[in-house]
């Protein structure tokens, strides 16, 4: 098999992957109880996995070793939260295998592809735990090993491991008795065996086998009220140079916070851990070579959400009364969107923002595909917001727009929606959350200018605070904190930082914004926005 033609088949694979995990997303993130009632599992395996699929679209890989080595390091670079992190090692142990193969892939080789995954993804936990995605891909493994010499067809047995993998997770309560308490199976698991549904699916060519109804029970009120963490941030950053010493970082890692998984090798690693403190956990990633990737969220605030939509979510098998419709720019922001939006009601995503605004038609086409009965709509930027005006007074359903200029603003009023609420009485409260938001951006200025008293000269970097220059220069960081301290002008309890398409070394910015606002939750997130290398808000 040619190189061109063994990319072409793993891109099917993974896009079928990608798409079973997309289908089940909302309901894993709701089955999230484990290692901390987050509520983001399934969010974090599917933005891993389409990390994946976005490398694998621009591959050149001339051999089967290269295309294995790029999936590994896409996996590793693109991991979110802790399940992402222990499929990244899967995703690794696995590929290290399957380079080796010179034809294709029989059931012999993909036992020893699963059991390589096995093994790394337990060598990447300090303490590993049973009950968890471990225990389900050990469990793949084993069955894999049984049935090496069977003559069958290998999408034949990826069919049977799905079977066993459903087993493998209607068991982990048995395992682990926070699931047991809650009523759940553990979330992990659940989305490993719906991204292995996936390949199962595009190897077979049959369609992907409907999950069955244990698996596919929501969260109930059981599961949540459960502990928080000890911890309050989730924190995961890259840490890259040469001969980085994983264990000495792990050592040192490990007296800030748990949940810790330090993987990779001594030209990069992944770094994901639980702590009060992500400013000294970057600090020592800094210590040890350049970090960039860099994600924080605070646990508890994702785990009130995760409350908020056990407790409201309409029956999904109904069309919701509202739903919204979101011009966003970035894959990093279009995933934030969907999942804070789809647990609670549908959404729909128009592609576009800063120069490259939608047509009145394109988000005309996403009113009428919503299946909702009233519509919010969120231009998400000042250009966009008369032809969202438009297709509000075009569409042939209740349409309110709701006047954000920005992305940091959209997500803001995001939070506030419930799909089984008007459109009115959703935009009511969605405003109210908008006038509290003061955005920020930080790019670069396309030629010579005096804004406002600032001159700025052409190539450096240009800070705004809602929509006014407020500083210019040659220093991404003296520019980036110019505008958080217009931001934070008045009394605000939480900055977000979405970094862009091509964000800027973080090293040091967090460090220094915290030790100045200390009253102030941060949380950093990859947008993948055009032209903007970050964008800011605050509220």
């Amino acid at each position: 098999m040619s190189a061109a033609a063994d990319i072409d088949r793993v891109r099917a694979v993974v896009g079928s992957a990608l798409s079973s995990l997309e289908a089940s997303r909302a309901r894993i993130d709701d089955l999230n109880v484990y290692p901390v009632p987050d509520g983001d599992t399934g969010t974090n395996l599917t933005l891993t996995v389409r990390a994946v699929a976005e490398a694998l679209g621009d591959s050149e890989a001339a051999d089967r070793p290269a295309l294995a080595h790029e999936v590994a390091r896409a996996a590793l670079m693109g991991a979110r939260g802790n399940s992402g992190v222990i499929l990244s090692q899967i995703v690794r142990g696995a590929a290290d295998v399957l380079a080796e193969s010179a034809n294709g892939v029989e059931p012999k080789l993909a036992a020893r592809a699963l059991r390589g995954a096995s093994d790394a993804a337990y060598s990447a936990v300090r303490r590993p735990v049973e009950g968890t995605m471990l225990s389900v891909v050990r469990e793949l493994a084993e069955e894999a090993e049984s049935r090496a010499d069977d003559p069958a067809p290998l999408g034949e047995l990826l069919v049977d491991l799905v079977r066993r993998g459903e087993d493998a997770v209607a068991r982990t309560p048995e395992q682990l008795e926070v699931l047991r308490e809650a009523g759940v199976v553990d979330a992990g698991g659940a989305g490993l065996v719906e991204l292995l549904r996936g390949v199962a699916a595009a190897v077979s060519g049959e369609p992907v086998p409907e999950a069955p109804a244990v698996a596919t029970e929501r969260a109930g009120l059981d599961a949540i009220h459960l502990e928080q963490s000890r911890y309050r941030y989730c924190t995961v950053f890259v840490v890259e140079g040469e001969g980085l010493d994983r264990d000495a970082l792990e050592a040192q890692l490990e007296r800030l916070g748990d949940s810790l998984l330090v993987v990779g090798d001594d030209s990069a690693l992944k770094v994901h851990v639980h702590t009060d403190d992500p400013g000294a956990a970057l600090s020592l990633g800094t210590a040890a070579g350049t970090i960039e990737g860099i994600e924080i969220a605070n646990m508890q605030v994702q785990q009130e959400e995760r409350e908020r939509r056990l407790s409201v979510v309409p029956d999904p098998v109904e069309r919701a009364v509202c739903g919204v419709v979101a011009v966003v720019a970035g894959e990093g922001n279009r995933g934030l969107f969907e999942s804070v939006a789809e647990p609670v009601g549908p959404i729909r995503i128009v592609a576009g923002g800063q120069t490259a605004n939608p047509s009145t038609a394109e988000l005309l086409a996403a009113i009428e595909q919503l299946p909702a009965d009233e519509v919010i709509l969120l231009p998400n930027n000042s250009n966009v917001r008369l032809a969202a005006e438009h297709a509000a007074r075009s569409a042939g359903r209740p349409v309110e727009v709701v006047a954000t200029d920005s992305i940091t603003a959209g997500l803001a009023a995001l939070v506030a929606f419930d799909g089984s609420r008007t459109a009115a009485e959703n935009a009511a409260e969605m405003r109210e959350t908008v006038a509290a938001v003061a955005a920020g951006e930080v790019t670069r200025a396309s030629r010579d200018v005096q804004l406002n008293g600032v001159a700025i000269r052409n190539g450096e970097w240009l800070g705004l605070a809602d929509g006014d220059p407020v500083a210019g220069g040659d220093d991404f960081v003296d520019v980036t904190l110019a505008v958080i301290e217009r931001l934070l002008s008045e009394p605000r309890s939480l900055l977000t930082l979405l970094t862009g398409a091509e964000p800027q070394p973080l090293d040091g910015l967090v460090d220094r914004i915290a030790a100045a606002y200390p009253e102030v939750e941060i949380e950093v997130h990859e947008g993948g926005q055009p032209h903007y290398p970050l964008l800011l808000g605050a509220e």
